[in-house]
């Protein structure tokens, strides 16, 4: 047994996964790689073949990894696990007229739920992924998220789920590395081919980045239920016929197929009527809102005020706000409004790049 421990890695075959298990490896941990099978890409009926993390080529290039540096690995089958609770959240969110971050739901409660359970039936003391984030122990104990040193590839957005018993066993190997020198560690492992392998940004179970021609593949005859909706401004004046209203988010500019002679985006959905507003840029702004199924990481809630910088999306910057406890969640007021909420999406709250909790937008 290695002094460092037994440490589980979720491998996907990708650059980042690859190099974190390696690095791990070379530290003096005893490494075992796992993949883990999330989707069936028939199953979602798009007109792309199979990429990213649930192909054939990406189990086979993470199993090479390992066996060439002498450490077991295995494929999990977590489709089931995964289609019940992602996929349907996904469908059932467009359906509400809010707009889903599927990776948070997917990492927060599939994967690191599905690794640290495959951990404790091998004797694993941690688990590790490829995440560019790192985690730390605040003095009053918690364990909590913090950015990766690379902005440009931070992963922290999504983390915001993970709970306790998770985060005390999790190794984030890569938070202090910027892309460039884990390429660079790819090269010097001797994978060069993994430096220049392509990434992919698109929602895994929909392959072809078209999820409103997934979502009509999933609930039958949803696209003859929905068509024919309003287009109305702010007044409720009808100013146009749209497709359906879960075709839409909040910020669309482009794809309304309404010429008003400016430019419009979508500023409110009503499922309940099929109705989609469209205003100018300037009603995208907000200066408040209401986040609920909030998990704190850093500290164990809040009482009273608390400034924080709050990220509305994962590429988001962040902007400054109070938060203040509400029996449900957390209000959040902007010192400056912030553009484009969308119900559905996560708000992540930061105390400089340490990650103090997160929560599902309900409200603004």
């Amino acid at each position: 047994m290695s002094k460092k421990g037994k440490v589980l890695v979720a491998m996907s075959g990708g650059i980042d996964s690859t190099v974190a298990a390696l690095m791990l490896h070379e530290e003096g941990y005893e490494v075992i790689g796992i993949t883990m099978k999330t989707w069936d890409y028939t199953a979602s009926g798009g007109s792309r073949k199979e990429t990213g993390c649930c192909n054939v080529d990406s189990f086979n290039d993470a199993r090479m990894a390992a066996v060439e540096h002498g450490f077991p690995h295995y494929i999990l089958d977590i489709r089931d696990e995964f289609g019940s609770f992602v996929v349907e959240n996904f469908v059932d969110e467009y359906l509400a007229g809010r707009t889903p971050n599927p990776c948070v739901l997917c990492n927060t409660h599939i994967k690191w739920r599905a690794l640290l359970k495959r951990a404790d039936a091998l004797g694993c003391d941690f688990i590790a992924t490829g995440h560019y984030a790192s985690v730390g122990q605040h003095t009053n104990g918690r364990f909590f998220v913090s950015k990766g040193i690379d902005e440009t590839k931070d992963q922290s957005y999504v983390l915001w789920g993970l709970e306790q018993d998770l985060l005390r066993r999790t190794l984030l190997p890569l938070g202090t590395y910027r892309k460039t020198a884990i390429r660079q560690m790819a090269h010097d492992f001797g994978y060069p081919e993994l430096a220049k392998k392509a990434e992919s940004y698109e929602i895994c179970f929909v392959p072809d980045n078209d999820y409103r021609g997934f979502l009509k593949r999933k609930v039958d005859g949803l696209e003859e239920r929905v068509a024919g909706g309003a287009f109305v401004d702010k007044e409720g004046t009808i100013l146009g016929r749209h497709k359906g209203y879960p075709f839409y988010t909040i910020g669309q500019r482009k794809g309304l197929d309404i010429a008003l002679g400016k430019p419009v985006y979508v500023t409110a959905i009503d499922p309940d009527t099929n109705t989609v507003v469209l205003g100018d840029e300037a009603d995208l702004d907000k200066d408040a809102m209401f986040v609920g199924k909030v998990n704190w990481l850093k500290y164990d809630g809040i009482d009273g005020e608390l400034e924080a910088r709050t990220k509305i999306r994962y590429k988001d910057p962040g902007s400054m706000s109070l938060l203040r406890p509400e029996e449900g969640g957390v209000s959040v007021r902007f010192f400056e409004p912030a553009k484009g909420i969308a119900p559905g999406q996560s708000a992540v709250f930061y105390d400089g790049n340490d990650v103090i909790g997160g929560g599902i937008i309900q409200r603004y």
